[in-house]
């Protein structure tokens, strides 16, 4: 949802949409507002998306064809794209398959998992909410489907599913990359993590 709650977005992988709804509070209904389609490039496969700090930005994570999508968030709620870009280094042949994103506390960075790269990549939020890559960081396992950002904001926290592992990494303050992984948590089969705040 938008942080107003007036709006519910859901992504359609199979689509290569976002759809974005008017909701109304009373009823709880939902009704797909004008044009209320966001189309992504055929065979992108939206998996997942975050807000950007403000909410004027969405970050939108393609599974199928390993890239971000940037949007504003217009005042009526409708998306524009902004910037698609790879979520791989350059070089890079295997197969991938994108999976999570969170955008830091402080707003200044957004991360995105790779599944096959096994890296967690870390791009740079600009003052326009464009974004330049930072890096990608070896998600200390394999298959990372699902990661999380800890309440306080200085570690990353990713559930390698395939090698039945959580790796835990420490958030530059500069550059925005995870660092190393401090601690290392056997698991079988991690998923997805949350992390709940009282």
């Amino acid at each position: 949802t938008m942080r107003d709650g007036k709006k519910i977005y859901v992504t359609a992988l199979g689509l290569d949409r976002v759809a974005i709804y008017d909701l109304d509070p009373v009823s709880g209904k939902l009704k797909l507002i004008d044009n209320g389609y966001a189309k992504l490039a055929k065979g992108a496969g939206p998996r997942h998306f975050a807000f950007g700090k403000d909410g004027t930005r969405m970050y939108v994570i393609n599974e199928l064809n390993s890239t971000m999508t940037v949007f504003n968030v217009e005042k009526s709620g409708a998306l524009k794209e902004i910037q698609t870009l790879s979520t791989l280094p350059e070089g890079f042949t295997g197969k991938n398959y994108c999976a999570d994103i969170h955008v830091a506390k402080n707003g200044k960075y957004v991360y995105g998992s790779n599944r096959g790269h096994n890296s967690i990549v870390t791009f740079k939020i600009g003052n326009d909410g464009k974004v330049t890559l930072a890096g990608h960081t070896s998600c200390g396992g394999e298959w990372p489907r699902n990661f999380v950002i800890d309440p306080s904001g200085k570690y990353l926290l990713a559930g390698n599913q395939n090698s039945g592992n959580i790796s835990m990494f420490s958030l530059d303050n500069k550059t925005g990359l995870p660092l190393l992984p401090s601690k290392d948590y056997k698991i079988a089969s991690p998923s997805c993590l949350k992390f709940i705040e009282e």
